[in-house]
């Protein structure tokens, strides 16, 4: 039987898994009710290879084909975790746990990735190892590197590796991806300027911070527009502006800023540090204040490979009439890059059609794409490690 049919009996039952996540989301690595409902489910389909615990929380399970005489291990991998949202899309499944949810579609990405896991290990009409990967985190808090950095690689011989995510504002039932940068980086900084406090009305005694930092914040936004390719594409933004005070007549002593640098390019993103740097301290000390800054790293740029994504598309041919080859690159970021740093493969868009965007308190999953889903899962393995 077709994927594509099997997971059409199959529906009802994966979106009453979403249901069910849905209506009880975990945020980061406390995704423990959620993880344990996934290795329930895989023992329920005969899986006997289940890991948890990896990268903290995170589940990998192993299916094996019917032979395995290729050697091969194909990985294919889900988020699982909520946001710290309160729900307002309406739905009769709402969360119950208030300020938290299901707000990017995590819940329908592991039941999808449930879904595949139950027809592959019903039909194993493949040669080779599926290896289903289960990851907490990728919120914020980098599941994604602490899986690899527990080895989820080299422990279950990863060769491959592929995610997808639904995409709002493309229609249900397309793919979209592109070979090469997908999804950009995202760096945060915090820029501490102090100068010399006073009173409003004798400016000349004081260093006045409050200005000080606005030059700052005028001279980080020359960094793109002097600095880079005007055909690379490099996002910096100042998010916060405080000062240590709050009356009219008083000149602050110290102010703080907070910003994020996204880029597609991997090496702008190692340059992104050193410009902010010297434009924060430059500009702070021709004033006579100081700046401090504090660089967090967060998620590198997502790459596909370009086999990967060709494999990938080829899947998504095999289940949809559209599939966009060639969609342009996003600025949001993906943890799922730490995977793809350590081996080939591709993160792909499925479409969730007509919705608020993701992160948005009214944004709903779009059942109709748990088949699409599923089916590209499944025949991604079956095409990549078919049948000896």
């Amino acid at each position: 039987m077709p994927a594509k049919n099997r997971f059409a009996e199959m529906h009802q039952e994966i979106t009453a898994w979403r249901h069910h996540l849905h209506e009880n989301p975990e945020l980061m690595y406390e995704v423990h009710e959620t993880a344990a409902f996934v290795a329930e489910r895989l023992k329920e389909f005969g899986i006997t290879d289940i890991t948890t615990g990896v990268g903290r929380t995170g589940v990998v399970a192993v299916i094996e084909g019917k032979t395995n005489t290729s050697g091969r291990a194909i990985g294919l991998r889900a988020d699982m975790d909520a946001l710290p949202i309160p729900e307002a899309s309406g739905v009769n499944y709402a969360s119950k746990t208030p300020g938290m949810m299901h707000a990017c579609g995590h819940d329908g990405h592991t039941s999808i990735l449930l879904g595949a896991a139950k027809y592959l290990a019903e039909t194993r009409n493949f040669d080779g190892k599926a290896v289903l990967i289960f990851q907490p985190a990728e919120e914020g808090g980098a599941g994604g590197k602490a899986m690899c950095d527990d080895g989820l690689m080299d422990r279950w011989g990863i060769q491959e590796v592929y995610g997808l995510h639904n995409m709002p504002g493309l229609p249900v039932g397309e793919f979209a991806i592109r070979p090469g940068p997908l999804m950009a980086s995202s760096d945060e900084f915090i820029i501490t300027v102090t100068g010399k406090g006073g009173h409003a009305a004798a400016p000349h005694e004081a260093i006045d911070t409050t200005l000080v930092a606005s030059q700052i914040v005028v001279s980080l936004h020359s960094i793109v527009s002097r600095n880079v390719d005007p055909v690379k594409r490099v996002v910096l933004t100042v998010g916060t502006f405080e000062t240590d005070s709050t009356a009219s007549n008083v000149i602050a002593h110290t102010a703080k800023l907070q910003g994020t640098v996204r880029t597609l390019d991997p090496e702008y993103r190692v340059q992104a540090e050193d410009w902010v740097r010297r434009v924060a301290e430059s500009t702070a000390a021709a004033f006579g204040a100081t700046a401090e800054v504090e660089w967090l790293p967060g998620y590198p740029v997502t790459i596909n490979d370009e086999n990967g994504t060709a494999h990938a598309v080829e899947a998504a041919q095999a289940v949809s009439a559209k599939v966009d080859a060639e969609t342009p690159p996003i600025m949001p970021s993906e943890d799922f890059s730490y995977m793809l740093e350590q081996r080939p493969g591709a993160y792909i868009f499925l479409g969730n059609g007509d919705t608020q965007m993701c992160h948005h308190p009214a944004y709903v999953f779009d059942d109709e794409a748990i088949p699409l889903g599923c089916s590209w899962f499944a025949e991604l393995v079956e095409r990549r490690m078919p049948a000896a």
